[in-house]
């Protein structure tokens, strides 16, 4: 520990780190540490409360309290007004922060890209720190990449690259190869979100602003307007202390939980003067869904392909979200469909332009501004489909749809989806969690398997099913009941058709797995258990074998 700094640097120091970890670095996130941590344990136990409180039935609701701030209509949020570089958001491609994804992304035709350190980047110490030296060598047009196999060499091109959007980790996460020290001389794991945002943040706001951007974030999981608030006021400390002017800093948040939902009014009111817009975040919302509601057997939901963005509560979430938005001034940003090409199979790339451009034409009618892509070849399909709405306008907030009566009793329908589970739909749970942990655990925090771009959000899908099916009995179509002894003879036969290669993690992934989806208790988040008991770096590991 320096003398200038409260952090403790536990993980490996290599060539490199000592550009993004210095003392000064570290002395700016140790305050970010010192005077909101104990808030943050506050929001993490309110939490615990609230999903409790569904437990036993007390279901979230529009609170009565912020009525005044739902119903007064002068109030507008800061939006994209003054912040360059947002004023069109029309199509947003999505990816890790490794430098060779960083530069293609860069070199899109996207209009932002979402630089994701939280579910696209396996949060090994190396992906983290390197990842936010790329975004930093990225921000100076300096990020260069070579690859190790081929020896190509890659480089930004385009004389117009996306505006960059850094999503950090959640409220909920933590660094273990940092650790803190408090007034009392105790240590404990940094928080994940104060080191992603203070570690960018700190390296970045000047050179931005001074090209004519900002320091912009997605800020996820969400699960209230108190947790918003708490990012409003890290916003106005950081800004603060570096100098830069008041609500410069601009975020997008990110509504995927269903909790969050009943509060986007109140989202955008305590995050008025540092709020761009809200993002319809599908995967964690039905997830949260799963999570929420687990112990209720009227919210056990049918195969994940069963439910889609048209099924009652999926539609009331996201046409709330967009008149909320344009009520209140704010971009609303569509999620990302899970389909992508195969440049190697014409017929999957066909199916999945047909699938995105029907999700991107469902977004732009109903008012969305933009949408998210997760592969270069699909810019085209969704640019096509908001061109078609838009034309030359940069987005549509004009359009309030005001013709939208959504009813807390409209979030949580479960109506519109007849189908029971099905035994395929067990199984491609199972390869899909044994499949994205073991890329996860290899370092690989978004990986394409069966031609469906998954992450961690569908992965807890996948689990969180599993978990729900178990729990509640369910029947298959064919009468059998999920019981864990079916769970576990399907991981078996799917686990012996997976080819193994001597750098497989599918053993812990079986281990991860069993322990989320099959066990009494249901873990908030699979990646919170994997991450801090099984998630070793690489590099870490090579250096250690050297010493």
């Amino acid at each position: 520990m320096t003398p200038m700094s409260r952090m403790i640097i536990t993980g490996p120091m290599t060539t490199g780190y000592e550009q993004i970890l210095t003392a000064e670095a570290l002395d700016f996130v140790a305050a970010l540490h010192e005077e909101f941590v104990g808030r943050r344990r506050e929001i993490l136990s309110a939490r615990e409360v609230r999903r409790a409180n569904i437990d036993h039935g007390r279901f979230p609701t529009f609170k009565a309290e912020t009525r005044s701030i739902r119903e007064d209509a002068d109030w507008q949020v800061a939006g994209h007004r003054g912040a360059p570089g947002l004023e069109d958001r029309r199509v947003e491609i999505t990816g890790p922060v490794s430098a060779r994804m960083a530069i293609n992304a860069l070199n899109s035709a996207a209009r932002v890209w979402l630089a994701d350190l939280e579910d696209a980047t396996s949060p090994t110490w190396d992906n983290i720190v390197t990842g936010i030296g790329n975004l930093t060598r990225a921000v100076r047009g300096e990020l260069e990449f070579t690859a190790a196999d081929t020896g190509k060499q890659y480089r930004v091109t385009n004389p117009t690259p996306p505006t960059i959007v850094v999503r950090p980790r959640g409220w909920h996460l933590p660094e273990k190869h940092l650790r803190f020290v408090d007034d009392n001389g105790s240590e404990f794991a940094a928080s994940a979100s104060l080191v992603d945002f203070g570690l960018y943040l700190f390296h970045n706001a000047a050179e931005l602003i001074a090209r004519g951007r900002g320091p912009y974030f997605y800020i996820a999981k969400l699960e209230a307007a108190r947790e918003a608030k708490l990012w409003n006021d890290v916003f106005v400390f950081a800004q603060d202390r570096l100098g830069i002017p008041q609500g410069t800093i601009r975020a997008t948040v990110l509504i995927e939980t269903i909790t969050a939902a009943f509060q986007m009014e109140e989202i955008l009111w305590e995050m008025r003067e540092h709020i761009a817009g809200l993002n319809a975040g599908r995967w964690d919302y039905i997830f949260s869904l799963i999570k929420n509601f687990r112990n209720h057997r009227d919210f056990v939901l049918p195969d994940r392909s069963e439910v889609t963005m048209t099924v009652p509560f999926m539609r009331a979430y996201t046409e709330l979200l967009v008149q909320t938005c344009h009520k209140r001034g704010a971009h609303a940003i569509g999620g990302m469909s899970a389909f992508i090409p195969n440049r190697r199979e014409p017929e999957t790339t066909a199916h999945a332009f047909e699938q995105v451009r029907a999700d991107k034409q469902r977004e732009a009618g109903d008012g969305f501004d933009g949408s998210w892509v997760a592969h270069p070849d699909l810019i085209p399909v969704a640019q096509e489909a908001f061109d078609a709405v838009l034309g030359d306008r940069p987005h549509q907030l004009d359009r309030l749809r005001e013709d939208v009566a959504v009813s807390a009793e409209d979030l949580i329908d479960m109506s519109g989806m007849d189908g029971t589970p099905t035994e395929a739909g067990v199984r491609a749970n199972i390869r899909v969690g044994l499949g994205y942990l073991n890329a996860w655990l290899g370092g690989t925090g978004a990986a394409a398997l069966n031609n469906l771009m998954e992450d961690a959000a569908t992965a807890e899908i996948a689990r969180g099913q599993i978990w729900q099916w178990v729990q509640h009995g369910a029947q298959l179509e064919d009468g059998r009941t999920v019981t864990r002894s079916l769970v576990d003879r399907f991981l078996a036969e799917e686990l012996a058709t997976i080819p193994r290669h001597p750098a497989d993690h599918y053993c812990d992934a079986v281990e991860i797995f069993r322990q989320t989806a099959l066990r009494e208790e249901f873990p908030d988040f699979l990646t919170t258990p994997a991450y801090t008991q099984y998630l070793v770096d690489r590099r870490a590991r090579e250096l250690s074998f050297v010493a």
